[in-house]
């Protein structure tokens, strides 16, 4: 019998990959949902909409649900905080609702912000303790997700770049726009230690976490996945520029903190756990970068 999933937020940075992924594996029958950028195959499903998600997971019958879709815009929540609410909050409790009625396993995707980023590395052990509202409001949803049923799941990660529509679609590539425009400086963020993971590297995790589930059912609780490059923007600004050529003279390290949210200093993600079940992929951030950013150049 077919394996079936849902994915939530199949049209944005992270829930594409996850989609291919899915999509790529016949064993699976795969439903994408989107909401504003909704195309092609994918369904379109407010989530903020309890019997519309109700509905929609009833007539689907999913064994699998990965809640990737959020509001993750850090200081744009900080001016709206009930945006984050009802995308990272109230949208989890009716999906997970949803799941129970049908017996359905949530992977709900959640963040390095929820550490406070002063003692890295972090194990799943650590009780987090978020500096800002989006880091506060993906813990409250891990929570809902985890007291849903306690054979739930979340998976932490921390910044993600990947295949593209526009530059700004990531908070890494959209630093390639200042890097490009060599005529101006271009201040970047030599403070925060950042681990740049792409998204086809989770969504392999995904796949591996969601087929042993299904497989053995030794799969739940907390896991973290993340690339082990540590590095700041300014670094992976420097590095963009070496990669297609560019001069770097005007990339300035700015050593301050920014932005109107508070930031975790350094919240590296222990990923053991996913490492003792043999998954693992990590893409070098100079080979991934360079060919998510081709079509700019």
């Amino acid at each position: 019998m077919s394996k079936r999933v849902i994915i939530t937020g199949a049209s944005g940075l992270l829930g594409r990959a996850i989609y291919k992924q899915f999509k790529a594996d016949s064993s699976w029958t795969t439903l994408g949902l989107a909401f504003s950028r909704t195309k092609g195959e994918l369904v379109k499903c407010d989530l903020t909409d309890k019997q519309a998600v109700t509905e929609l997971v009833q007539e689907f019958k999913p064994q699998v649900i990965i809640h990737s879709a959020a509001e993750r815009k850090v200081d744009m929540i900080e001016k709206d905080p009930e945006a984050a609410k009802k995308t990272n909050i109230d949208a989890t409790q009716y999906i997970c609702e949803a799941a129970e009625a049908v017996g359905a396993w949530v992977v709900y995707i959640s963040t390095d912000y929820v550490f406070d980023g002063t003692s890295p590395p972090y194990s799943i052990t650590v009780k987090p303790n978020p500096l800002n509202l989006y880091g506060k409001s993906k813990l409250d949803g891990e929570n809902i997700t985890l007291e849903a049923n306690i054979g739930n799941s979340v998976l932490r990660v921390p910044i993600l770049y990947g295949e593209i529509e526009s530059l700004d679609e990531s908070a890494i590539t959209v630093l390639f726009s200042k890097v490009k425009d060599t005529g101006h400086q271009a201040p970047m963020c030599n403070y925060q230690r950042r681990f740049p993971t792409h998204c086809d590297d989770v969504a392999y995790v995904l796949l591996s976490l969601a087929d042993r589930r299904l497989e053995k059912g030794n799969v739940s609780g907390i896991y973290h996945w993340s690339n082990n490059e540590n590095v700041t923007k300014f670094d992976m600004a420097v590095t963009m520029a070496t990669c297609f050529h560019l001069p770097t003279s005007h990339i300035i390290p700015d050593e301050s903190g920014s932005g109107s949210a508070n930031r975790p200093h350094n919240a590296q993600l222990d990923c053991s756990r996913i490492e003792k079940l043999g998954i693992c992929k990590r893409t070098a951030f100079k080979e991934g970068i360079t060919n998510v950013l081709k079509p700019f150049v």
